[in-house]
């Protein structure tokens, strides 16, 4: 889609009675619903010759709609040359490694140093407009001090078929998340469910909680195996164990395991009252433990439809250094 395009569409039978702006988005691939929404609102939408500001008005069979998209503005945030781990990048996608410290999005206390102005420097012209906006697509997030894979949209079209698969949690799709967690204790079980709704704390707005059922909260499912297990056999000191995701709420593997006893090693907000046990460890692994600097959290793998070509892809990353020193040191417990 060039900037500055005019498209014109023929309501079909199929599609008679169908809102505005779902029927563009639908007869658009490379437009999503919200960018036809703003497009309409914006009056860039005639029917029939006549401009319609009104996104939710049926459309009718035999209706002509044309939509004239404004050239792509630049992007808010500004780029910034901040290396980045690319893993693979074509037209309308780019996998990354995202390193640990590094915060996904603009926001407040962070309105620079982002992955998001890092992708602006990195992709230059090739994002082609999110929203009518040259900026990346961020379809899923990563916390600042979790490590690992990450795709993000270049065009709106990607960002629309990716945002679905996102949000179908790869129930009828190939989307696969899965993480490596370095815990506490070890779960009785080898493998097993954590499916406990999640909401935000009532006590502390930062702080994600597990409510009880009515009380709000959204479905979370965590599947989780244990892969590794650290010290004697009766008295074991930490795991490192591979969760996969069902659901992709905030903060949810961290908030799930440390629900059922076994919080992630370094995570201060949710595993502080375990720092304590950092004493039962031998050297070196005492000190790695208690000075980790963040929660050893790593997303290892990531598999998804690519969103134009359908294709499958699928992609792996190895523990980052850090982690790789602390379960090297715990395994010679």
């Amino acid at each position: 889609m060039d900037e500055g395009e005019r498209i014109e569409r023929t309501v079909g039978e199929e599609a008679a009675g169908q809102r505005l702006d779902a029927f563009i988005a639908a007869a658009v691939p490379d437009l999503s619903r919200t960018r036809a929404k703003a497009l309409i609102l914006g009056g860039m939408v005639a029917v029939g010759g006549r401009t319609i500001v009104e996104a939710k008005r049926p459309v009718n069979s035999g209706e002509r709609i044309a939509v004239t998209v404004p050239p792509t503005l630049p992007a808010e945030p500004e780029g910034e040359p901040i290396p980045l781990v690319v893993i693979y990048e074509d037209d309308d996608l780019i996998v990354i490694d995202k390193p640990a410290g590094l915060v996904v999005h603009p926001a407040a206390g962070h309105a620079t140093g982002t992955l998001v102005n890092a992708l602006i420097a990195h992709c230059g012209a090739s994002l082609s407009g999110i929203g009518g906006v040259g900026r990346p697509g961020i379809v899923h997030r990563l916390d600042k001090d979790t490590s690992g894979l990450m795709v993000v949209a270049k065009t709106d079209r990607a960002h629309k078929a990716l945002s679905a698969q996102f949000a179908d949690h790869g129930r009828t799709g190939p989307l696969e998340r899965g993480y490596k967690a370095v815990v506490w204790g070890a779960p009785n079980q080898a493998e097993g469910s954590i499916d406990a709704p999640l909401g935000r704390s009532t006590r502390n707005r930062e702080k994600i909680e597990v409510k009880k059922p009515g009380a709000g909260g959204r479905e979370a499912i965590t599947h989780y195996r244990v892969a590794e297990r650290y010290g004697p056999k009766k008295a074991l000191i930490a795991s490192l164990v591979d969760c996969r995701l069902e659901t992709g709420r905030t903060h949810q593997i961290r908030v799930h395991l440390a629900a059922i006893g076994h919080p992630v090693v370094g995570d201060r907000a949710y595993g502080a009252g375990f720092a304590t046990k950092t004493a039962l460890l031998p050297e070196p692994a005492r000190t790695l433990a208690a000075g980790f600097p963040r929660q050893a959290l790593h997303a290892w793998l990531l598999g998804f439809a690519h969103p134009v070509t359908g294709e499958e892809r699928h992609f792996e990353s190895d523990l980052p250094p850090d982690m790789k020193l602390l379960t090297g040191a715990l395994s010679a417990i």
